[in-house]
């Protein structure tokens, strides 16, 4: 018949009790009676078939079998219990989920990204895109929302206005262009993006109509329509069209000439990207925040003081 093994409780309980010189005192780190850490001790003891404690007047004192084992358990004891510890510092590390848009995530955020991890390396992120963000961060979360000031709390800080400039590549541009005359424009290949109505952001048509011109949607033969921005962006670099370019979104594209600016640049000074503070505030939200407001060069500010 296969020998019973050791009760590994029992073994710690031992630990505790060599480390400590005393049954009382290994029971109170433990958060056990005297008696239970005698039992446990005693019990080890009949299934080792040795006597591994001398009960004294005053604590107790290994026996060399005793102290042969304690060698042992005492290691593994705290190999273990390091091991326990490093499992939970890596449950435990923050994490913060960020939630946006797919336009802001993919053409903003990702390429920031190794930026902050080399600031934050101890930094859980988790990146959680949308099409199109109806509602404040619930709790432990930031938010970064496009929208206008009259739509979020008081609490809420603008990073990215919304300021739009025609975009196309060189060969597009020169193959078309120039559109020195917002009338040019209107009769160009645009690409759209597809939204709800009315757009919550520039569009073609309410973009020229800040120019004073209402374009013919049979002027618009042939044009291509996407539910993403990345897609529409895609498809401006692949000389589909004329894209309208959401500064901060294409500014990298802009400064690699991949694209250019082919028109007027509009802002609405009222709309934009507003980062959303998280309901359960943090030291990590915090650097989060900050970082963000850092990356997009704004000072800090707030809808009230819009």
């Amino acid at each position: 018949m296969a020998e019973r093994p050791i009760d590994l409780g029992w073994v710690r309980v031992f630990a505790a009790v060599g480390e400590m010189g005393s049954l009382s005192s290994a029971a109170g780190i433990l958060g056990l009676t005297q008696p239970a850490v005698s039992y446990q001790v005693r019990r080890l003891e009949e299934q080792m078939g040795v006597s591994l404690l001398q009960r004294q007047h005053r604590g107790v004192e290994l026996t060399p079998e005793g102290r042969r084992l304690f060698d042992v358990a005492s290691r593994t004891v705290d190999d273990v219990d390091a091991l326990v510890r490093s499992f939970r510092s890596q449950s435990e590390r923050p994490a913060i989920r960020l939630r946006t848009d797919y336009a802001f995530s993919s053409l903003w955020l990702i390429p920031r990204m190794h930026t902050f991890r080399l600031l934050y390396p101890e930094m859980d992120i988790q990146i959680v895109a949308t099409q199109r963000m109806e509602q404040g961060p619930s709790d432990g979360d930031i938010a970064v929302v496009f929208g206008t000031r009259q739509e979020f709390g008081r609490n809420a800080t603008l990073l990215l206005p919304e300021r739009v400039v025609p975009i196309c590549t060189q060969g597009f541009l020169d193959r078309n262009g120039p559109f020195f005359d917002p009338f040019e424009i209107a009769g160009a290949r645009l690409l759209h993006l597809d939204s709800r109505a009315p757009s919550p952001w520039f569009d073609w048509k309410s973009y020229l109509a800040e120019l004073g011109i209402s374009r013919d949607a049979a002027v618009g033969q042939g044009e291509l329509s996407f539910n993403t921005y990345s897609l529409v962006v895609q498809a401006a670099i692949g000389e589909q069209g004329l894209a309208i370019g959401w500064m901060g979104l294409v500014d990298s594209l802009l400064s690699s000439r991949m694209l250019v600016a082919a028109g007027p640049m509009l802002e609405a000074k009222d709309r934009g990207y507003w980062l959303l503070p998280p309901k359960a505030q943090s030291a990590e939200t915090d650097r989060l925040a900050a970082w963000l407001i850092s990356e997009a060069g704004m000072d800090p500010v707030k809808a009230q003081d819009l």
